[in-house]
C-alpha cells in the first residue's frame, strides 16, 4: 500500500462515518515518514489499515461491513480498513505527541513514529513483525538505541510481555551486530 491508497481508505472511511481524523497504528503508519520513498517494500506489504476513529474510537467498528475484510471496497480495491481499538498495542510513554500527521483534507492520518510501531511489533512477536522491525533497522529507520529507551518507557501488558519483548530486542541487536555494513547506528 503506498500513501494515496492509505488515503482514499480513510477517505471512504470519512464519507461513510463523518470522522476526519484516523489515528495508523500497525505496520502501515510507516507511510508516515516524511521521506517515504525511503520505506523499504517489506514494511508496506499489508494491505490492510490498522487505525481507529480519533474522536470516537469504538466508531471505526461500524465500518468493518463496508471497508473491513470481505468487503465490497477490500474485493474493488484489494486493500481494507482493520479497526483497531486504541488500547491494543503496547507503545511507550509520549507515542501520542510523536504521532505524524499525512493531511489529505477532508481527511487526516495520525501515524505512529516509526520506533513505536517496532516496539509494539517486538511486543506482538509475529514473524512478519519482526520482518518489518528488521527491514526498519536495515535502512535506519528503525535505531536500536531509540528502541532501548523506549522500551524502558514502556508499560507492558504483564511481566512475560515485558521479557518477552526485551528478548526480541536484544536478539535483533545482536543480529545486527554481526551484519555486515550495519555500522554503529543500530
Amino acid at each position: 500500500m503506498n500513501v494515496e491508497t492509505l488515503m482514499r481508505l480513510l477517505l471512504a472511511a470519512q464519507v461513510l462515518c463523518g470522522h476526519r481524523d484516523y489515528v495508523v497504528i500497525g505496520s502501515l503508519s510507516v507511510l508516515g515518514m516524511a521521506q517515504v520513498e525511503a520505506v523499504p517494500a517489506d514494511m508496506t506489504l499489508s494491505i490492510d489499515a490498522d487505525c481507529y476513529t480519533l474522536a470516537d474510537p469504538p466508531r471505526i467498528f461500524d465500518l468493518c461491513a463496508k471497508l473491513g475484510e470481505g468487503s465490497p471496497y477490500h474485493q474493488q480495491h484489494g486493500v481494507y480498513l482493520d479497526p483497531v481499538s486504541p488500547h491494543l498495542p503496547t507503545l511507550p510513554q509520549g507515542w501520542a505527541q510523536r504521532l505524524i500527521l499525512i493531511e489529505r483534507p477532508p481527511v487526516v492520518a495520525h501515524c505512529l513514529d516509526a520506533n513505536d510501531a517496532a516496539l509494539s511489533k517486538l511486543a506482538r512477536g509475529e514473524p512478519r513483525d519482526l520482518r518489518w522491525v528488521r527491514a526498519g533497522l536495515r535502512v535506519s529507520l528503525i535505531a536500536m538505541p531509540t528502541l532501548r529507551l523506549r522500551a524502558r518507557q514502556t508499560t507492558f501488558l504483564d511481566e512475560a510481555e515485558q521479557q518477552a519483548t526485551l528478548r526480541r530486542l536484544e536478539s535483533l541487536a545482536a543480529e545486527f551486530k554481526t551484519m555486515p555494513g550495519s555500522g554503529s547506528n543500530h
